[in-house]
C-alpha cells in the first residue's frame, strides 16, 4: 500500500511515529449525502484494529433501525475486531428541527454527557458522534465547551462528528474536515429514500 507523504512537516519536536499516532478531531459537514456512511466506514477500519467503538447517534430514534448499526454489532460481537457500544440519544428527529423539541434537547445534553465521561475514562478509541452538529447549531449543547473538551480529551481517542452546519469553531479546532456537497440527489426529482441505500 502507499504510504503518504505529508507536504508540511511541522517543527514540533515529535517523532514521525508520534505525530502518525496523534489523536484526530474529525468532522463530517455539509448538505450532500454520505457524511454518516463516511463515518461509519472509519468505523469499520477501526474495528478491523480492534479498536473499542462507541456510536452515539444524536438524531435517530431507538425504532430507527439502520443498517450500519447491524453490520457493525454483529461485527463487534464476533470477537475478531474491536467491541461495539451502540447509543441513541434521540426521539426520531431529524437534521428538520421540529415543533416540541425539549424533550430532544434534554437528550442532547445527556447524550452530550455521557460522551463526556466516556473521554475522561477512555472508554472506547473511535468514538462516532453521528447528527451531533445539529445540536450545537440549534444552541443545545454549547460549541465552544465541545471543542474545549474534545481539545483536553486524553489519551488517543478519535472523535468524528457529523453533520449539516458544522459550526465554526469545531471546524477551525478539527484534523481533518470534509465538506460533501450535493451535485444531484433523487429526492431533487422527487424519489424518497430506499432501503440499502438510505438504510
Amino acid at each position: 500500500m502507499p504510504q503518504g507523504q505529508p507536504s508540511v512537516v511541522p517543527d514540533d519536536g515529535l517523532t514521525t511515529r508520534q505525530r502518525r499516532n496523534r489523536p484526530l478531531l474529525i468532522v463530517h459537514t455539509g448538505i450532500g449525502k454520505g457524511k454518516s456512511t463516511a463515518a461509519f466506514g472509519l468505523a469499520l477500519r477501526a474495528w478491523n484494529q480492534g479498536w473499542p467503538i462507541g456510536v452515539f447517534q444524536f438524531v435517530k430514534s431507538a425504532k430507527w433501525k439502520v443498517g450500519e448499526e447491524n453490520a457493525l454489532k454483529v461485527l463487534g460481537a464476533s470477537g475478531e475486531g474491536g467491541p461495539v457500544a451502540w447509543h441513541k440519544m434521540g426521539e426520531g428527529w431529524s437534521w428538520v428541527q421540529r415543533d416540541a423539541q425539549l424533550d430532544n434537547e434534554e437528550k442532547a445534553r445527556e447524550g452530550w454527557e455521557q460522551v463526556k465521561r466516556d473521554l475522561a475514562a477512555e472508554t472506547y478509541k473511535l468514538y462516532v458522534l453521528d447528527e451531533f452538529a445539529y445540536p450545537m447549531h440549534w444552541g443545545w449543547v454549547d460549541p465552544a465547551e465541545v471543542v474545549s473538551v474534545l481539545r483536553d480529551r486524553p489519551g488517543t481517542q478519535h472523535v468524528v462528528i457529523t453533520g449539516r452546519n458544522a459550526p465554526p469553531e469545531l471546524v477551525e479546532a478539527a484534523d481533518l474536515v470534509t465538506d460533501m456537497s450535493k451535485v444531484k440527489h433523487p429526492m431533487d426529482a422527487g424519489q424518497k429514500g430506499q432501503k440499502g441505500i438510505e438504510w
